[in-house]
Order: C-alpha cells, then structure tokens, then sequence
C-alpha cells in the first residue's frame, strides 16, 4: 500500500508517519521541509515531498509529480492552521488580520480542494483507493467552539467529503472525515501510551489513539469504509 501523509513533519502527522504501514508498504510525506530523524518503526519504506501547501497551486504541482509513476492507494489530509489567538478566552474574531484568514482559508481549503483533484487520477487506478480528512470537532454543529474561519473551514472539509463520495462511489473511493478533539502532540509515538495518556487529565487525546484509529480504517476491504468518525477527548465535555 502506498500512503501519503500530508503534513507530516511534526505533531500527528509525525506519529501517522511512523505509525502506519508495515513491510512492504510505502509512506510519502509531504511538509514544507523533510526532517532528519523521522523514521519508520513499522518496517515501511519512507519518502518524501517537499512542498508548501501555503502555497496551494505550486505546491500541488510538485506532490501530482512526485506520485504519477508510482501510484497512490491513500491520501491523508493532515494540514491545518488557526487563527492566532485561536482556543484562548481572548479569542475575537473582530481581531482577527485579514490576511490570517486568507491563509486559513488556503492552506485548510484551498490546497485540500486542488491536492484532491490532482490525485484523483493516480487515486482512482487504486483497487482500494481512500481519501482521510483530518477534520475538527470545530467542523460539527452546536461545537461549543467561536473561532470562526477554522470552524468553518473544517465544516467545509466534511461537506468536501460528502461531495467526493457521491461524485466517486461506483469508483471504489473511500472517504473519510476524522472529527478530532483536542490532541497532545507534546508526547510523540515513542512515549508510551500509558505515559501520554495522563497528559491533560482526560482532556487531551494521545496521538497513538488516532494512529489506532487510522490503522483500522486502512485494515477494511473494499466492500465497506468509515464515513465520518468524532474522537473527542473523554473529560471534553462539550461531548
């Protein structure tokens, strides 16, 4: 199987890097730069794309390049950014800069949206071709949550998702949005889960939980997929 982790230099698209996969498979991971320390612990062969979806069109040139010899069987979405006083009390969308909510919008919709349409092609020649969106429990109704360009566009991930599974069904492509609470990605995958799991006292999810739950999701056949799945933190009790 041949993966590709979009935004997968640090936090939880580091942990899906070296979480995933096993013998024989191959990851590629896209970031701005490649790290020096980022290795497998699954046996998976690793490469790697430069590219900086801040800069969508250019970007999404360089990754549909790097994948047309080789294929594609799964693309994750792992890209975000939010607003710079973004799940602070001092939050104000009335302060928020312009220009920060144009690079929201771009990197959390804009990229997603041309990297998709880049790929299909190379996706589609798949015989389990699957599509994840890191998504937010910001994206769900009555969220509890007032930032509103990152609210809304991980509402627009989920309504992507929607679209691309009624536009590709008869074609085999899984979509899945992943609704994600708050996340440590202070404890990499090599902590123990025990250990990460008390960080936050119930209300911050390990990155081994989500690794887990991405595992499952690329284990299925082809006959089934997982729509849409809300991982909240335990203790998060807007859940």
């Amino acid at each position: 199987m041949k993966t590709m982790v979009v935004g997968a230099s640090k936090g939880l698209g580091r942990a899906l890097m070296q979480g995933l996969g096993g013998p024989g498979d191959t990851l590629i991971g896209v970031s701005r730069s490649r790290p020096t320390d980022l290795a497998s612990s699954t046996g998976a062969e690793v490469l790697w794309v430069e590219a900086d979806l801040g800069q969508p069109a250019q970007a999404t040139k360089i990754i549909e390049q790097a994948v047309a010899a080789g294929g594609l069987d799964t693309l994750i979405y792992n890209l975000g950014i939010w607003e710079e006083r973004a799940f602070e009390e001092a939050y104000s969308f009335l302060k928020d800069d312009d220009t920060q909510v144009e690079a929201i919008v771009s990197c959390n919709i804009t990229a997603p949206l041309l990297l998709v349409k880049r790929l299909l092609v190379p996706l589609l020649k798949s015989t389990n071709p699957r599509i994840i969106l890191t998504g937010s429990t910001s994206g769900l109704p009555q969220s509890g949550r007032p930032e509103v360009t990152f609210g809304a566009s991980k509402f627009a991930l989920r309504g992507m998702a929607d679209a691309l599974r009624e536009g590709y069904r008869h074609q085999g492509l899984g979509v899945t949005c992943l609704n994600l609470g708050y996340l440590n990605t202070q404890d990499p995958l090599s902590t123990p889960r025990h250990e990460a799991e008390l960080r936050g006292e119930g209300q911050l999810i390990p990155v081994h939980d989500v690794v887990q739950v991405v595992r499952m999701i690329l284990s299925l056949s082809s006959a089934s997929f997982v729509k849409e799945l809300t991982l909240p933190a335990l203790r998060d009790e807007r859940f």
